[in-house]
């Protein structure tokens, strides 16, 4: 390839897929745990395998929030999803509950102390980074952006009755040529999916290659393009019991596809004042506000927090050469907009809702806000006062 020319792949996992499978069940905990009382505290993790799901984790929160409620919660999580196979089944799958109360240590680094005027402090130490950039319209990188759009297409499909011969566990993986630093076609796509017993192989290309093409932007898929559809031939037993699945084992799917660093805390399963979430959340809000703002074509920022402080031990920011602005005047001006401590970050974005079983599947950002809160990190009501501090 010619200088200046480069190939990036991201990848993509559907919602029938088991580590996300996971995720939905966990986050399905934590909105039901909202629900009851927008104060508790969660950190469930879900594994599931052949007919079994398994919870584990700590949780504080009211006594309304049964054992029964919760089962049934993850039980509805698997049956929105789509399995009612022999080998993984919404209704008769094995349950075990092994959730427990949060630690009292843990609890009082954390909780805010009104006697002493300590605010909420950090649940955990980490790093956390936000990241945005021009590929898309939705400021996301462009591989991992179409490698969600595919799936998510697909699954759309699925139920609403239109491929009957698909299952709910796909995976998908998207290679595009940059040129100049933008993104120009599709050199190569994979995509692996759950499928009947009596669909053929041609049947499955010509309904993945549909998705395909209506997804990538127009003249992006050509020639030259390589498509994969179910390399190894036959994908019929997958899901939970094909692989097992745990909770947090997607984090790059989750975020920026490999595009920008990460700093290792998975979301899923992790009530707001918990900074591997939230802070996340905040960095992209504020990443995506400082592009829409045409400050920058790229923007990373890296906050980081110790358990029991408040406010971040660092905000850095990283424009890539593409700023308008000095990085240190960005840096102070984004403390100036948005309070970064747990508790402000929570309450400027309305994070002690019930919306996060949502966003298991397809990405965390990128998305579209709900009208009840849901992806507020993805608004853009930031630019102005952002530009304000600025100038």
């Amino acid at each position: 390839m010619s200088r200046g020319s480069y190939l990036f792949t991201s990848e993509s996992v559907s919602e029938g897929h088991p580590d996300k499978v996971c995720d939905r069940i966990s986050d399905a905990v934590v909105d039901l745990y909202l629900d009851a009382d927008p104060h508790s505290r969660v950190a469930c993790e879900t594994l599931v395998t052949t007919n079994r799901i398994v919870l584990a984790g700590e949780v504080r929160g009211p006594e309304s929030v049964t054992k029964a409620k919760i089962e049934a919660a993850a039980r509805n999580a698997v049956r929105e999803i789509g399995y009612e196979q022999d080998g993984f089944h919404w209704q008769n799958a094995a349950f075990d509950n092994y959730l427990h109360e949060q630690s009292a240590d843990i609890a009082m680094g954390v909780d805010a102390d009104a006697e002493s005027e300590k605010d909420e402090g950090a649940g955990d130490q980490g790093i956390m980074f936000g990241y945005a950039c021009r590929e898309t319209e939705q400021l996301m990188p462009a591989p991992i952006f179409y490698s969600h759009r595919i799936l998510d297409e697909m699954a759309k499909a699925r139920h609403a009755g239109r491929t009957p011969e698909l299952g709910p566990d796909s995976k998908s993986q998207v290679t595009l040529v940059y040129e100049d630093g933008k993104p120009v076609r599709a050199d190569s796509v994979v995509v692996s999916t759950q499928h009947g017993e009596a669909a053929s192989s041609e049947r499955i290309e010509e309904i993945v290659r549909g998705f395909v093409e209506d997804v990538l932007p127009k003249g992006w898929m050509n020639g030259s393009t390589k498509l994969y559809v179910n390399p190894t031939g036959r994908f019929v037993i997958g899901g939970p019991d094909g692989d097992a699945g745990l909770t947090g084992r997607k984090i790059i799917v989750d975020t920026y596809g490999g595009a920008a660093p990460h700093g290792g805390g998975a979301f899923s399963g992790k009530d707001p004042t918990k900074v591997d979430r939230s802070a996340a959340y905040a960095a992209r809000y504020l990443a995506k506000n400082v592009v829409a703002a045409g400050l920058a074509d790229k923007c990373t920022l890296q906050v980081a927090y110790a358990i029991g402080v408040s406010q971040p031990l660092s905000l850095y920011a990283d424009l890539h050469g593409t700023g308008k602005i000095s990085e240190d005047k960005l840096e102070n001006a984004l403390r100036e907009v948005m309070d970064l401590s747990p508790r402000g970050i929570r309450e400027h974005l309305g994070l002690s809702r019930p919306i996060y079983e949502r966003t298991a599947a397809y990405g965390h950002f990128g998305r579209q806000p709900d009208n009840d809160g849901g992806f507020s990190w993805e608004r853009l009501d930031l630019v102005e006062p952002i530009r304000g501090e600025l100038s």
